[in-house]
């Protein structure tokens, strides 16, 4: 029977250990990230790449190494094992052959948020939470407030007023409080924090507590077990907070300690905007923390974070492996959404669009080869942001 071998919470700076069976939220020494660990020896015994090829087609297929308990609590809407397309025709305007994509908007709420959610939110659900609040540029308020609903666990949502209507739309659809800050999303959890007391609230602001980490790890599950237990040689990452570069470099230490794969690791690439890129400078400057970066700006409202707590995490993943941090140009964003459209149909939103712009900076340094493999994550759906798409059109005459 498959259950979780989640053991403890270890901070990922001091490593002080914390009791998963208690709600948490940052180290209670150092107020750095926690991470949950497992027993992975004996996870290794329960999962094995065999047992894997008659699951469930979705990031729960993960169990063991996932913090959910007990079964009945997982939240979830079959989020999970997104497609890894093999983009030969954009490959090629770059003189590459072995670019692909892992489309993340076929996910239920169009985004990646939607696995950081469902761990959060079955955790919660496990931990015998009531109410939830957040504080999100866009695509993590709608899936909060879908993970929310289906645990039937009360969300509350803090957003930018000029946050994506059709996430502001998303989340009151699935019965989200929904309240408009003037300001960033810094500020937004600010409110949170101030208020989530005397509320009654769990904050499950990004890397502020441990378990979207959990969700977001799985990308690196699945790229191994898409690839064949191997790993891509380059994975260009949307930065915001960066939760999807910390889950991903984790997934892979657990997946050598489980047998899975070799100690070899790819190239993290963060790719930020030209007015939010805190982790582009500080990897510049040799810095171990980002300087938040002050009247932050951008049209990418998922890269929008002036600072993130994980910020040394990120670094290091961008260190340890060989990779880089490059900063995009706003202007170029929606082109390259309509280039990945018209040469692949794949629906990119702005973000994962930034990837290929940052790649094409990547090919002009000398920074790929044309025959390595890389990847690009598309973190959701254009849809997700479709006052891009529109346009004036022809009307057919008669």
């Amino acid at each position: 029977m498959k259950r979780s071998y989640l053991t403890t919470l270890e901070c990922s700076r001091c490593g002080e250990q914390a009791d998963p069976a208690q709600l948490n939220s940052v180290c209670p020494a150092c107020g750095k990230v926690l991470f949950a660990r497992y027993d992975l020896e004996a996870a290794s015994k329960a999962m094995t790449k065999e047992s894997l090829l008659g699951r469930e087609k979705s990031m729960w297929r993960y169990r063991e190494v996932m913090p959910v308990l007990d079964d009945a609590n997982i939240v979830s809407l079959g989020e999970g094992m997104t497609p890894l397309l093999h983009t030969e025709r954009l490959g090629k305007t770059l003189g590459l052959n072995g670019l692909f994509i892992k489309d993340e908007g076929f996910n239920p709420t169009g985004s990646f948020k939607a696995r950081g959610m469902s761990a959060a939110v079955s955790r919660a659900k496990e931990l015998g939470v009531t109410s939830i609040a957040i504080p999100s540029a866009g695509n993590a308020a709608a899936a909060i407030a879908a993970y929310c609903a289906r645990a039937g666990i009360n969300a509350t949502v803090f957003m930018p007023v000029d946050a994506p209507h059709i996430a502001k739309g998303e989340s009151k659809l699935a019965g989200a409080r929904v309240y408009l800050v003037n300001g960033l999303i810094g500020d937004a959890g600010r409110i949170v924090k101030e208020n989530r007391e005397q509320n009654g609230w769990w904050d499950i602001s990004t890397l502020k507590e441990p378990y979207r980490a959990e969700g977001k790890k799985t990308m690196g599950y699945e790229l191994a077990e898409q690839f064949n237990w191997s790993l891509p040689d380059v994975i260009v990452y949307p930065t915001g907070g960066g939760t999807g570069i910390v889950g991903m470099w984790k997934a892979f230490e657990e997946m050598e300690t489980l047998g899975w794969i070799d100690s070899e690791r790819p190239r993290m690439v963060a790719v930020q905007t030209e007015g939010c890129a805190p982790i582009v400078r500080a990897f510049e400057r040799g810095d171990e923390f980002a300087e938040p970066i002050k009247d932050a700006h951008t049209i990418a409202s998922g890269l929008r974070v002036p600072g993130a707590i994980g910020d040394y995490l990120i670094l290091d993943a961008l260190r340890s492996s060989g990779g880089t941090a490059v900063r995009v140009a706003d202007s170029d964003l929606a082109a390259a959404m309509h280039e990945i459209g018209r040469r692949e149909g794949i629906s990119s939103c702005l973000e994962g669009a930034a990837t290929f712009v940052g790649l094409r900076v990547l090919v002009e340094r000398g920074q790929v080869g044309a025959d390595e493999t890389i990847v690009l994550l598309n973190t959701g759906s254009a849809l997700t942001t479709p006052h891009v798409l529109e346009a004036d059109f022809p009307v057919w005459e008669e």
